[in-house]
């Protein structure tokens, strides 16, 4: 029998809490992670007013300088700790993978100085349509259509970019090239970047809408991954026949493996908080597992290094975390984490190399406090100890630490 009857996890994406051990062998626009910070930057800089998250324990977890405006708690109602990475890269399908117990020992492809000829000419080829090249570079998401925009409007060309992730970028005007089209050429880059020298992590489809000066991206994206390596924790409960629900770009992170419940693409992380909400309020969720990505502190205000809107976002979920313990279960169990850091005080426009926060409540907790400093791969083993199934590759279970 189960410890806890549902467990859910939800993954604030980039909300770092310092700088991992071995950061300076990360670099961010020239800059070792060293000095990353992105919980400790924000409450520094802006200021940090996240009272639910505070009360679970999140200004208790170690560090060497407190969270300046997030007080410790003498008596919190969850556990707390940080967790260290061990797989070699700070993106999100490795901190994903890592997080349901996969140890990625060999990074994806990287393309700092833009793709090859050689896949530009043949995504040229089988769409029918030319590639700027002048975009095929890291580059700011929004950055690259307020640049290359007004051109695409004008000759239908596409913009492919890249970033620090092992990722490929195509941006489209929903009025240009149409989402479906997008989705297509997407697919095609998708078979063609599966095997070194260009394995990628994700191929990731951007529409936008509107004028220039005035252009949005969508919540039309779509992210094509290719499939865990290796059985990861998710696919241990799929096999035992134990509900998976995922929400957001979970089941795009695992390219839809070990899911069997997916509630969608978030809109907003509010959206994606209701989503949340659905499924732990459906009558057909009685045991189980949810598992939840929150992207837009990365996605809107990590990458494009803005303080104040992060922080804005953080109090925005924070408000919502009493209506998602409202909609827990007396032997439900609520974790909440990140991936990797994404400092918006920092160097560059890339994720940083950092520590992610870990917090625990149940409304069945007897007590509450600290549980030693662990890894990422901890949370699939503590998941995989409550119900009974075998862990992945790597992961110590504190299952027994919750009580």
């Amino acid at each position: 029998m189960s410890k806890f009857n549902r467990m859910h996890l939800i993954v604030l994406d980039s909300v770092g809490i310092g700088a991992a051990p071995d950061a300076n062998n990360f670099v961010n626009a020239g800059v070792p992670d060293g000095a990353s910070d992105t919980l400790g930057h924000i409450s520094k800089t802006v200021g940090l007013n996240v009272p639910n998250m505070a009360k679970l324990g999140l200004g208790n977890i170690p560090r060497e300088q407190p969270l300046k405006t997030v007080p410790a708690e003498s008596n919190p109602t969850g556990y707390a700790t940080k967790l260290e990475e061990v797989s070699l890269g700070k993106d999100t399908m490795t901190g994903h993978w890592e997080i349901m117990g996969l140890n990625i020992t060999e990074p994806f492809d990287t393309f700092w100085n833009g793709f090859p000829e050689e896949i530009l000419t043949q995504i040229e080829e089988f769409s029918g349509r030319k590639v700027i090249r002048e975009a095929n570079k890291p580059y700011s998401g929004t950055a690259v259509i307020d640049d290359f925009g007004p051109r695409q409007m004008e000759t239908g060309e596409l913009i492919i970019y890249t970033s620090a992730d092992p990722v490929l970028q195509i941006a489209a005007h929903e009025d240009i090239i149409p989402v479906e089209e997008l989705y297509r050429i997407c697919e095609f880059a998708r078979s063609i970047t599966l095997e070194r020298p260009a394995l990628l992590g994700r191929i990731i489809a951007r529409p936008y809408v509107g004028e220039p000066g005035n252009f949005t991206r969508t919540s039309n994206r779509r992210d094509l991954a290719i499939s865990p390596f290796a059985p990861t924790v998710l696919d241990k409960l799929n096999e035992a026949g134990i509900d998976t629900y995922s929400v957001g770009k979970i089941s795009d992170i695992f390219n839809g493996e070990g899911i069997n419940h997916d509630m969608g693409h978030n809109k907003s992380n509010n959206h994606g908080v209701d989503n949340l909400i659905k499924a732990m309020t459906s009558e057909d969720f009685k045991h189980g597992f949810s598992f939840t990505n929150l992207v837009d502190f990365d996605a809107l205000y990590g990458h494009r290094r803005n303080p104040q809107g992060y922080r804005d976002c953080l109090h925005e979920f924070d408000e919502r975390l009493p209506e998602i313990i409202a909609a827990m279960k007396e032997d439900d169990l609520l974790m909440i984490t990140a991936d990797h850091g994404n400092d918006p005080t920092y160097a560059g426009t890339d994720h940083t190399r950092e520590y992610i926060p870990f917090l625990a409540y149940s409304p069945s907790f007897k007590s509450s406090g600290l549980i030693p400093v662990g890894h990422f791969a901890d949370i699939s083993a503590t998941i995989a100890d409550n119900f009974g199934v075998d862990k992945a590759m790597i992961g110590e279970s504190f299952l027994d630490k919750l009580v």
